[in-house]
């Protein structure tokens, strides 16, 4: 029964008045009528609202109750504010991170954003008013939370956590001061990416709540796929060479480089997909020249024929043997059916040049070996009164001037990957603990304890980091670190010298012997509030012209060389000093320091291409003549070199790096498949190829160089995914075990 107005409470009056006013009368539960009556009790009024009914406003207003008048949005906003807001984050991201701001792809970055926001519209509608209206602030709060977390990630280890290493996070949070440091640091990008959630906590009244009707849940989620696909028909348009978004979207597997191209979502999307069903990334492309031949042995007779007693005794020169360093590896034998990815590494492999022996192969045959890994050890922190003990070693023995430290992914433990694998890290992953239930048998620990070495190692932080209780015992060393064997001090960082200390007893005095070291005393942060290294050592460079973050990072590799001069002394007293070989190698660059501070040690300032990666790499042994060695070297090439010196039998082709000291050709190349040659220098990011000493090199010539990087990034990824080692060795595999 109808109502006259005046009967009404004033109340219900003002709420009716106001339905009329706004031209909504017959759409509410309560209807109006000037005329006292209900408009909807008429026929004509019933089947205008049981048209309301089957013909809503809109697909969000299925019951026809809620006014859309009262809106100050209208429902397709909350879909634009989500791809506005996912687009201003990326930029700030790209803004922060990437190598050169403005480029082509930068409207790939605007597009991609499109495909979350559409899922994340109809995610925000899919469930009743009041859950939806809680659940939209929560994504945009999830939203900065991811893309905060990597911008602070990324100031901290210069790369992006995959999601294997997101999976591992809890051991990065041992560094929480560090964190908080990087946050600060990152203050204004990060309180820029906070507007859109907040925006959306204080608007999200404003945007409609109401759900979604079923049958449109697919047309939205034929959207974000059409706009997918849409967007991978379109990466050709930016080209086609590697480290193209094409190329990296289909062929290579690179974070840092894809988020530059594509955008932070997308690039960790492929992150994901990789890491949950595998990525080959295309074929290796071997060359279509025909290889040499390898030479045949050339060795000094084993009994010279002697001379004529009424002649000059002329003693023949001696004559070096030239042989390749390779085995007799069948790898036509191994079990490929199936499997393409395993017959395209037996093509590969077989296919490489081998180096060849030369006047230093077996120059340390059956000497001792200790191999360090030096947390954050740069060339820079050389200095004959600072350092003395690191200059020592370095005037005399091999003198490496032109040697590259590469950074990788998983900073750290990648660093320490290629130096005792001779591999290149795979990216979205740690490589060594995914490495600890493969046949190893390339390793300086395997191939020693063949020989009847023992074979140590030690680590003077937490036993269990980076997995390294799994992937070094796997290596062949019998492992110790603190809560595992080792006891020392638990300060941050923990000391090189108690990690020496502590340790020497193991081996010396039961040659031969082999033992690793990575040590964690020169580890960021460079201060001395929080850094127990830097301060223990901070009257020894107090008066130094630097900025307190590079005199605190000296003060660090003072440890360093204090624990490597009582090594020697303990190597003295053994009387075993002129019987053992020490190789020290940095782990990676000093990323603690900023450019700027890096800049203040080398005295200019540094370039961000190149020079960063440029370090020393260490080999001694008392007694040697000193010697300068020129020629370009890197990291990967630290395992072939040591093979040939210690007189090993190895096969060279295995290593992505080659022996130093043979004939090949020099060749350094980075994680950003950037390389560098005699001739050349070339910067992946940007295709930028700087020429050397005026010579020239071909288009030709550059994408031939390019293929051949790729094919090594490949190769190693495969030989780790695969186990590759355990098909090509088969039953010939060295033991594992305690020494």
């Amino acid at each position: 029964m109808a109502l006259p107005l005046g009967e009404l409470s004033p109340k219900v009056t003002e709420r009716a008045l106001q339905a009329l006013l706004n031209g909504n009368s017959n759409q509410g539960e309560g209807c109006f009528s000037l005329s006292g009556g209900c408009a909807a009790s008429s026929p004509k009024g019933r089947a205008k609202s049981r048209s309301a009914r089957k013909f809503p406003y809109n697909l969000f207003d299925p019951g026809g109750k809620t006014n859309m008048n009262k809106r100050k949005f209208g429902p397709w906003w909350l879909l634009l504010f989500f791809w506005a807001e996912l687009c201003f984050m990326e930029l700030v991201v790209h803004a922060a991170t990437a190598p050169q701001f403005w480029q082509p792809e930068l409207v790939l970055l605007m597009l991609y954003p499109l495909v979350p926001a559409v899922l994340l519209f109809a995610l925000c509608r899919l469930f009743p008013p009041r859950a939806n209206r809680v659940l939209g602030p929560v994504c945009s709060g999830l939203c900065y939370i991811f893309f905060a977390s990597q911008l602070v990630y990324y100031s901290i280890f210069h790369c992006f956590y995959s999601a294997y290493s997101m999976g591992n996070g809890g051991q990065v949070m041992q560094f929480w001061k560090v964190t908080l440091h990087a946050i600060r640091k990152n203050w204004l990008p990060l309180s820029l990416m906070l507007l859109p959630p907040v925006g959306h906590a204080v608007l999200g009244k404003r945007f409609s709540a109401a759900r979604l009707r079923l049958p449109y849940l697919p047309a939205f989620a034929a959207l974000a796929v059409a706009v997918h696909f849409g967007l991978m028909a379109l990466l050709p348009v930016f080209g086609t060479q590697p480290l193209s978004a094409y190329d990296l979207y289909h062929s290579t597997n690179d974070m840092k480089q894809t988020t530059a191209h594509l955008g932070l979502m997308p690039a960790f999307r492929l992150d994901v997909h990789r890491l949950l069903f595998g990525f080959e990334g295309g074929e290796i492309e071997l060359a279509t020249e025909t290889k040499a031949p390898m030479e045949a042995p050339t060795k000094a007779p084993t009994e010279p024929a002697l001379p004529d007693a009424t002649e000059p005794t002329v003693l023949p020169e001696p004559v070096v043997d030239t042989s390749p360093n390779v085995l007799e590896l069948d790898f036509d034998a191994v079990p490929t059916e199936g499997n393409d990815v395993l017959s395209e590494l037996n093509a590969y492999f077989s296919s490489r040049t081998p180096t060849n022996k030369n006047e230093k192969t077996g120059m340390f045959k059956g000497c001792n070996l200790i191999l360090i890994t030096a947390e954050s050890f740069s060339y820079l922190a050389i200095d004959p009164e600072l350092t003395p003990t690191l200059y020592k070693l370095q005037t005399e023995g091999f003198n490496f001037t032109n040697f590259y430290t590469p950074y990788w992914d998983v900073s750290t433990s990648d660093g320490e990957y290629a130096a005792l694998t001779g591999t290149i890290p795979k990216p979205g992953t740690w490589s060594f603990r995914d490495s600890a239930e493969n046949a190893m048998p390339l390793t300086m620990a395997q191939q020693l304890k063949r020989l009847g070495y023992s074979a140590y190692a030690y680590h003077d932080h937490t036993y269990t980091y980076y997995d390294r209780n799994l992937s070094h015992p796997n290596l062949g060393y019998v492992y110790r670190a603190l809560g595992n064997g080792l006891d020392v001090e638990a300060t941050w960082p923990e000391s090189d010298i108690e990690m020496i200390d502590k340790t020497t007893a193991d081996y010396m005095g039961s040659e031969p012997f082999h033992a690793y070291y990575m040590t964690v005393s020169g580890h960021l942060e460079y201060n001395f509030n929080g850094n127990a290294m830097a301060k223990k050592n901070q009257d020894l460079v107090k008066d130094l012209p630097y900025s307190d973050s590079v005199r605190a990072y000296l003060a660090c590799q003072i440890e360093l060389d204090r624990a490597l001069e009582l090594l020697l002394q303990r190597l003295d007293e053994a009387g075993v000093a002129e019987n053992t070989v020490i190789a020290l190698t940095g782990d990676h660059y000093p990323y603690g320091l900023t450019d700027e501070e890096q800049g203040e040690l080398a005295g200019h300032e540094i370039d961000t291409r190149f020079e960063r990666y440029r370090n020393a790499f260490i080999l001694y042994k008392k007694g040697m003549k000193p010697e300068r060695v020129d020629s370009l070297c890197c990291t990967l090439d630290i395992l072939p070199t040591l093979s040939n010196l210690f007189g090993l039998d190895f096969d060279s082709r295995l290593y992505m790096g080659r022996d130093v000291f043979s004939d090949a050709e020099p060749f350094v190349l980075l994680r950003d498949h950037s390389w560098i040659t005699e001739n050349a220098m070339y910067y992946a990011p940007s295709d930028e190829l700087i020429l050397l000493q005026g010579n020239e090199l071909s288009p030709e010539e550059v994408e031939e160089r390019n293929q051949d990087v790729s094919n090594r990034f490949r190769a190693s990824a495969w030989v780790l995914e695969q186990d590759y080692w355990r098909y090509l060795f088969g039953d010939n595999l060295p033991p594992d075990g305690e020494n």
